[in-house]
């Protein structure tokens, strides 16, 4: 029982100074902790493929033990494994690219955004939304919102400045609320 309580009572970041150090149990509780929904992350990114996103979710964290001994003391934890899992995101979509006169194109699916009273009609709506938008503004989408990851932390995973973000939020924003101008009074 006290090595249970130890565990849990310490934050992320301790805990992953742990791990950098060699423990096991430290990194298993941050597994526990942020596997469900980091998967959950990679589903709605990914488009609800639990399975893809069961292996995205598995390879963040394997990546994540393998580059632990280049964790900085003090770091946001949190911050640090969606950047992870955002370069995976990342890299996952550009494959999904070609090149045409030089020019990239994108291998787009059009989905019909499905319009019904309940709510999760309207989940699935903005999911679908979500999904046909240009990925860099579903992503950032998800980190803010769904993730709940602060505008700076955004910004410096993405390597842009906080202004872009705030910028690129708002128009994400905007044609969310375009799309589903339907279900505005209901």
């Amino acid at each position: 029982m006290p090595l249970f309580f130890r565990w849990s009572s310490m934050s992320d970041e301790q805990l992953m100074q742990k791990a950098k150090e060699g423990s096991e149990h430290a990194f298993g509780e941050l597994y526990n902790r942020h596997a469900r929904r980091l998967q959950g992350f990679f589903a709605r990114r990914l488009g609800s493929d639990g399975d893809l996103a069961a292996d995205f979710m598995h390879d963040t964290f394997l990546r994540l033990y393998s580059s632990r001994h280049k964790y900085h003391s003090g770091s946001n934890f949190r911050a640090w494994l969606y950047t992870i899992a955002y370069n995976l995101v990342k890299n996952h979509f550009r494959s999904r690219f070609v090149w045409v006169n030089d020019e990239r194109v994108g291998v787009a699916d059009d989905t019909d955004v499905e319009v019904d009273m309940d709510e999760a009609m309207l989940k699935e709506a903005l999911r679908k939304v979500l999904a046909s938008m240009a990925e860099p503004y579903a992503m950032l989408f998800s980190l803010h919102y769904e993730e709940e990851l602060t505008i700076p932390q955004i910004a410096k995973m993405m390597s842009l400045p906080e202004g872009t973000v705030k910028s690129r939020l708002h128009k994400t924003m905007k044609l969310i609320k375009q799309q589903l101008k339907e279900y505005e009074n209901r």
